[in-house]
C-alpha cells in the first residue's frame, strides 16, 4: 500500500501558529466575509462576486495606468509599454467575467433586482477614474459621488492632472513630432476632442514606424488598451440586454440605451482615424 504523501518531508511549512500564512497575507477572511446577499435568491451571490471581482481588477488597472502615465511623463516608455499591456490583459479578464454573469437568466435576476434599490454599476467610482485617467472626462459624472467627499476629491484630483493621452502627446512632442502648442497647453480637465493636426502627427509616425519606433509602439499600446476597453463595453451592453432587455437600469439610467451611447465614446480618436488616412 502506498504511503500517503507528506509535503513536510520535502520542506513544506505545515505549522503557522503565530506565523503569517497565505490567508493572513491576502486577508482572505475579510474578502470572503464581504458578500452579504439581501435576498434568498441563489443567483444574488453570483451577482455580488461578479461585481466585487470586477472592482478588484479595476483597482489593479488604475494602479497600472497611474504608473504608466508617470513613466510616459518621464520618457520611460519601455516600462510604460509593459504596464499598458497588463491593463489590456486586465480588460480581457473583465471581458471573460461577462460569460459567467450571462449564465443568469432574466427570471433569476428578477428574484433579487428590487433588493438592489438605486445601486448600479453606473456609480462605480473606480470605473469613473479609469475613464477620467484615459481621457473621457465629463465633469457631470462627478455628481453621483457628491455624497462621498473622499471619493469626490479623488475624482477631482484626477481631472486636475493630464490624462494618459495628454501625456502620450507630450511625449510625442518631446520626441520631435509636430504636436501643436494649443494641444500641449490645453485645459486637460475637459474632454478631448479630435484634432486634425494630431491625426496628421500620428500619420507621420505610422508612415515611417522605424523612424519613430518608441512613439509608434506607444500608439499601438494605447490602441490595444482601447480595443479591449471597447470589447468590455460591448459585452456589458449585450449582457444587460440579455438579462433585462430594455428596462431602465436600477440607477435610473436608460439601461441598454445608455450603455449603447457609451459605445460611441472614443478615447484616442486620432489613433483610429489614422487608419483611414494612411
Amino acid at each position: 500500500m502506498t504511503e500517503p504523501y507528506d509535503p513536510s518531508r520535502e520542506g513544506a511549512e505545515m505549522s503557522f501558529d503565530g506565523r503569517m500564512s497565505y490567508g493572513d497575507y491576502l486577508r482572505i477572511d475579510a474578502i470572503l466575509a464581504a458578500q452579504h446577499p439581501l435576498s434568498d435568491a441563489h443567483d444574488e451571490m453570483l451577482f455580488i462576486i461578479q461585481h466585487q471581482t470586477a472592482e478588484l481588477w479595476m483597482k489593479l488597472a488604475l494602479h497600472e495606468l497611474s504608473a504608466a502615465r508617470a513613466a510616459i511623463a518621464a520618457d520611460r516608455l519601455q516600462p510604460a509599454f509593459k504596464m499598458l499591456a497588463r491593463v489590456a490583459r486586465i480588460m480581457e479578464q473583465l471581458n471573460s467575467a461577462w460569460d459567467v454573469l450571462r449564465t443568469m437568466t432574466p427570471s433569476d435576476y428578477t428574484r433579487f433586482r428590487d433588493d438592489l434599490g438605486q445601486s448600479s454599476g453606473f456609480q462605480s467610482w473606480q470605473y469613473r477614474l479609469i475613464e477620467f485617467a484615459a481621457g473621457n472626462r465629463n465633469p457631470a459624472m462627478l455628481r453621483p459621488h457628491e455624497h462621498r467627499p473622499d471619493i469626490l476629491a479623488l475624482l477631482r484630483a484626477e481631472l486636475a492632472q493630464p490624462s494618459l493621452y495628454d501625456e502620450a502627446l507630450r511625449a510625442a512632442a518631446r520626441a520631435g513630432l509636430p504636436v501643436p502648442d494649443r494641444v500641449l497647453k490645453r485645459d486637460t480637465g475637459v474632454a478631448w476632442h479630435a484634432d486634425d493636426a494630431v491625426r496628421e502627427m500620428w500619420a507621420m509616425v505610422y508612415r515611417d514606424p522605424e523612424a519613430h519606433w518608441p512613439v509608434y509602439e506607444l500608439a499601438e499600446k494605447l490602441v490595444d488598451f482601447e480595443d479591449y476597453f471597447r470589447r468590455w463595453r460591448f459585452n456589458h451592453v449585450t449582457t444587460v440586454e440579455r438579462v433585462i432587455g430594455f428596462k431602465r437600469g436600477t440607477g435610473g439610467t436608460g439601461g441598454v440605451s445608455y450603455l449603447k451611447r457609451m459605445l460611441e465614446v472614443v478615447l484616442f480618436p486620432e489613433l483610429w482615424e489614422v487608419r483611414t488616412a494612411l
